[in-house]
């Protein structure tokens, strides 16, 4: 760092909390300001600092003389507390985002879908009749059913998509920038794959047991017209559309019905059923190949504003 300025390794993301310290004024009873942010190395790796700056200022004027700063490399405890964050967001059997990192992740994608005027789906799976089997094989097979489902799932969704463990055997997927045809081919993907899962009851044992799963899907899209204006909305039409799957005799796909609008700029949840299905005749290897069909995206943590 010597001849150079602090400016020249610091992150422009992070220029502001720099800028904070040189203009900002410790508040009442302190004599120094304090940041963290972090420090690109020479080879191009980072690391945390934590910075306490005081300001000299003119005993006359009271403009700024110089600044003293004191830099501390916290990386260690940064990378922990990232850890326990993603820990605290995380469902330990599954490995998949928990029911808080889900809603952070479907309100900050609520919000990109407004400004971006793009679509938004939100699939709500539910596995048919596991109490029933986790009642008759146990509790062990019942984890491992869990996990695998999850883990299939998380294989046949995007990078960026957001698969989460709602509760029980419920799982949740956001799907960002996906359409009803879209969303209604994610769906078909992920409750075949499931189905096709077989699960050994006891160990050297010959009987086998199979899950099957039901899906609802809602799709959030810009209209002219709308009623309804919350995210939350947006899970409960997918709720519904669950609900009519386990109606119409569990292990298919439905799609729910109605309007979504938020604030001035309005969106339409699902268009006629007859629309999507004509589309997913002809998308369905279009999204069989595109690029990123990887684990499930994880929700950023932190809310964008």
């Amino acid at each position: 760092m010597i001849g150079k300025g602090l400016r020249q390794f610091i992150f422009s993301d992070e220029m502001p909390a720099l800028e904070s310290l040189e203009v900002g004024k410790p508040p009442d009873g302190m004599n120094y300001t304090h940041t963290r942010l972090r420090l690109l190395r020479k080879d191009q790796t980072f690391v945390w600092i934590s910075i306490n700056a005081r300001c000299v200022r003119d005993s006359i004027s009271g403009e700024p003389r110089q600044y003293v700063l004191c830099m501390r490399d916290i990386t260690g405890r940064a990378v922990l507390e990232e850890r326990l964050s993603a820990l605290a967001m995380t469902d330990a059997l599954t490995g998949l985002w928990n029911r808080r990192a889900f809603d952070q992740a479907l309100r900050r994608e609520w919000k990109r879908t407004s400004r971006k005027e793009s679509d938004l789906s939100l699939l709500l799976l539910d596995l048919d009749h596991f109490k029933p089997l986790n009642d008759q094989y146990g509790h062990p097979l019942g984890d491992e059913c869990l996990a695998a489902v999850a883990s299939t799932i998380s294989d046949k969704v995007r990078a960026t998509d957001v698969v989460c463990r709602w509760g029980g055997d419920e799982v949740a997927i956001i799907l960002p920038a996906t359409d009803q045809a879209g969303a209604l081919i994610a769906a078909e993907k992920i409750r075949s794959a499931v189905e096709a899962l077989r699960f050994r009851v006891k160990k050297d044992s010959g009987e086998w047991v199979s899950v099957t799963a039901s899906i609802g899907v809602a799709t959030a899209r810009r209209a002219p017209d709308g009623t309804i204006a919350t995210p939350h909305d947006l899970l409960q039409t997918a709720d519904k559309a669950l609900y009519q799957a386990k109606h119409e005799g569990h292990n298919r796909v439905a799609m729910a019905a109605g309007m979504l609008a938020r604030g001035t700029d309005t969106l339409e949840v699902n268009a006629p059923m007859a629309m999507a299905e004509r589309k997913l005749e002809h998308e369905v290897s279009s999204r069989d190949t595109e690029d990123g069909l990887v684990r499930g995206g994880q929700p950023d943590g932190i809310d964008e504003p």
